[in-house]
């Protein structure tokens, strides 16, 4: 497997892959199901196009199913989503009649703890110059990507509360770090940078608070840099970092980080590139399998409007046909989303016109019809 960013316009001429990429669709809740039918329709049309081999099977596990059956995601769905296919592609999950959220994290979190996909792949691209708040410098551009540890730090739950709902309450969140789980995504971030020709590797953390975890992910990444002296290596603590990445984000490459402060600054970096509409992501265990989803959540005040923007999961589609052998795919459905975004063939988020099925089917025609 790869772990490949996107590849700007005619960087990869490769014929299509031999084998059959075997995707799970997982539609899942709110806007979900729609955007996930368009990144369908565009990774369709690149199998139309000879430039990949894909088929297709859609599992029912969502808040309408468990409301339905009490099944969140059952042993018998997992097996077969590990063992059968060779990616994942998620819609969204989260649905307030499900109060806990139970069937969200076992579907989504289950999935990455369960498969140990401690890779989350955050590209953070402007596509367009119009899409960025920011005031950027002539000729600066922003083009970096966000490793983000994936199965540890505050998100396995670690903790409890005692006498809850009353004065005396107590909760306790524990971060959990290991060494053999900083050790591998540090590295998956250098070998990043190295394969893709980027110089820089960036640790945000916050060392100076919470001395114990970011200490040792402090050290462990100054040992792994030794092994890469060809590129830069440098520490950060993540609120400094984040007022980097408005101030000046063209200054990074790849930034590598836990699990929580990963979560906050992929969302910093969707913000400075037209927002979440434009988010994919890839949950990778560099080993073969992998989860793609975009990462605006299920937007329940959208559905059925047409507005919802889809070309965030059309993108994670494009990181997965790279990270499936079909390199070429990946770079005509991102030309695509590029000349969609150019000729004004954008959703209201973006201050278009047009429905999700509409920008679906106009980058759909786009990738069959070739650059």
């Amino acid at each position: 497997m790869g772990l490949l960013p996107p590849v700007r316009h005619g960087a990869v001429r490769e014929r299509r892959p031999d084998h059959v990429i075997r995707i799970a669709l997982l539609p899942g809740d709110g806007i979900g199901p729609e955007v996930l039918q368009e990144a369908r329709r565009v990774l369709e049309a690149a199998s139309a196009a000879g430039l990949l081999d894909a088929s297709f099977e859609t599992f029912p596990h969502s808040a309408d199913h468990y409301l339905r059956t009490g099944e969140t995601l059952g042993e018998e769905a997992f097996a077969r989503l590990r063992d059968e296919y060779s990616a994942i592609l998620l819609g969204a999950v989260g649905d307030a009649r499900v109060a806990d959220g139970v069937h969200a994290r076992d579907i989504l979190l289950g999935l990455r703890f369960g498969l140990d996909l401690f890779v989350n792949l955050r590209p953070v691209c402007l596509r367009a110059p119009d899409l960025t708040p920011l005031r950027l410098r002539e000729h600066e551009t922003i083009d970096l990507m966000i490793v983000r540890e994936n199965t540890e730090g505050f998100y396995t739950g670690s903790g409890g509360s005692l006498r809850p709902g009353t004065p005396q309450e107590v909760a306790i969140s524990e971060s959990l770090a290991t060494r053999y789980g900083v050790e591998r995504v540090v590295r998956a971030a250098f070998d990043l940078a190295r394969r893709t020709g980027r110089h820089r590797v960036t640790l945000g953390d916050k060392a100076n608070a919470v001395p114990h975890v970011y200490g040792l992910w402090r050290r462990t990444f100054r040992e792994v840099a030794e092994e890469y002296p060809d590129l830069e290596a440098e520490t950060r603590y993540v609120d400094a970092l984040a007022l980097e990445l408005v101030r000046h984000p063209d200054q990074f490459d790849v930034i590598v980080t836990e699990n929580l402060l990963g979560d906050i600054l992929s969302d910093l970096g969707a913000g400075i590139v037209g927002g979440l509409g434009l988010a994919p992501s890839a949950n990778l265990d560099l080993r073969g399998k992998g989860l793609y989803e975009p990462v605006h959540g299920s937007a329940p005040d959208l559905v059925g409007t047409g507005a919802a923007n889809p070309m965030a999961a059309i993108l994670s589609a494009a990181m997965l046909a790279r990270e499936n052998g079909a390199p070429l795919a990946a770079e005509r459905i991102e030309a695509a989303v590029d000349r969609a975004l150019a000729s004004g063939v954008r959703t209201p988020d973006l201050g278009g016109r047009k429905t999700t099925e509409d920008v679906g089917r106009w980058i759909a025609r786009e990738v069959a019809g070739g650059a």
